[in-house]
């Protein structure tokens, strides 16, 4: 087992501080290790009980004294026989409740702070019922994602039984009080301890903190409070929505067992390949094949846009890898009003199958000054070339 750590050390203060002192280091500690605020923190909690311990000590002036004079190896010495100092807490099988039933007048304000944690409060938090949410996959195309679109499917999905209201019981009324808790909706429990009897709350697990259970279920829904129906629901897919995103839509999940708070609906977005366009965050690619002549000679192209056609202006001696880009033609990003680029990769067809007369014409160009590339070109092209696989410099030249 670890060696225990000196009480002042674990509260923060010095050996001869006031009353007032302790206390407050002791607050301190107990608002940052309070289990409210580290949930399942297994460390956070033995810090909590540690800081307990040490206070449960120096805030005696009996205890004080003879830990300041035994420390604590003699913490037998008159402290009833309960193994030590703080023997409740570290080893004596003293629970959460036990804290903070002892140190209620410090915990009052503490769980307070804490939203009205289970442990401070005056009545444990009874649990609130909760509907399990709903994942339906919703596609969408380059079109959706420009513009937004407005679905409206059918979704089986389990909501509160119209006879009942969502209680389970018949016509909404057929309850009693129930007999475990007498209608308060919690049960105390006493447990012994160094310090005496202990009384700690709990809500009554047999009503839930309802104080009433169903007397006649209702013959609708069996006393589950919930039925099955297909339900029509409507919601907006906004600009910009990407792969793999999921929106959600709160309370349109499953209704819950006897009355609650419904579950969330969650909307999974699967975009679709489009034939032509590629995107790329919230730029569009494509990749633009022009034969020889066109690339050479300089002309027009027509290319793809999410909303229809758009012709381009190719200069002369256009070199395969350039980028032409054409600002704001591609997709908005979400919650914004800027728009991605389309970027037209360049491409340049050479030609596989040629008859006699094409060979001839090529033959001819054979030894050109215009036509063999020099050094510096071939240089300027590849420098093109690499542009393309590297995403941070693609751009126009």
């Amino acid at each position: 087992m670890a060696e225990k750590r000196d009480y002042y050390d674990v509260l923060g203060v010095a050996r001869d501080a006031s009353g007032e002192e302790i206390k407050k280091a002791y607050r301190k500690l107990a608002v940052k290790y309070h289990p409210d605020r580290n949930p399942d923190d297994k460390e956070a909690e033995e810090k909590f009980k540690e800081a307990a311990e040490a206070y449960d000590v120096l805030s005696d002036s009996e205890k004080r004294a003879k830990y300041d004079r035994f420390g604590h190896s003699m913490g037998q010495q008159g402290f009833g026989g309960a193994g030590g100092f703080g023997g409740g807490f570290g080893g004596g099988g003293f629970t959460m409740e036990d804290i903070f039933a002892h140190f209620g007048d410090i915990f009052g304000d503490v769980g307070g702070g804490m939203g009205g944690a289970t442990y401070g409060s005056r009545h444990p938090r009874k649990r609130t019922n909760k509907g399990t949410d709903l994942r339906i996959t919703v596609k969408v195309n380059l079109k959706d994602i420009m513009n937004g679109v407005e679905k409206k499917l059918k979704i089986p999905r389990l909501v509160a039984c119209e006879h009942c209201h969502g209680t389970g019981a018949k016509n909404g009324t057929a309850f009693k009080t129930c007999t475990r808790c007498g209608g308060s909706g919690y049960i105390n429990h006493v447990q012994q301890t160094m310090f005496g009897a202990m009384q700690s709350e709990a809500v009554c697990p047999d009503c839930n903190g309802e104080g009433k259970i169903i007397s006649e279920p209702c013959t609708f829904c069996h006393g589950s409070g919930v039925e099955k129906k297909d339900d029509i629901v409507s919601f907006m897919i906004p600009p910009g929505v990407e792969n793999g995103m999921v929106l959600t839509m709160r309370g349109k999940g499953n209704a819950p067992r006897h009355g609650g708070v419904n579950g969330d609906l969650l909307i999974v977005i699967q975009e679709e390949n489009d034939p032509e366009l590629i995107r790329d965050g919230d730029d569009l690619i494509f990749n633009l094949m022009l034969d020889f002549p066109t690339a050479a000679l300089g002309g027009s192209a027509e290319v793809p846009t999410v909303e229809g056609r758009a012709r381009l202006k190719i200069a002369p001696g256009t070199q395969p890898g350039k980028v032409l880009r054409l600002r704001g033609k591609g997709l908005p990003k979400m919650h914004s009003n800027v728009k991605g680029d389309l970027l037209v990769n360049v491409m340049v067809y050479v030609p596989e199958n040629l008859t006699d007369t094409e060979k001839s014409a090529i033959e001819s160009l054979k030894g050109a000054p215009n036509i063999v590339p020099t050094e510096s070109t071939s240089k300027r092209i590849f420098s093109r070339l690499r542009h393309i696989f590297n995403k941070e410099n693609r751009g126009v030249e």
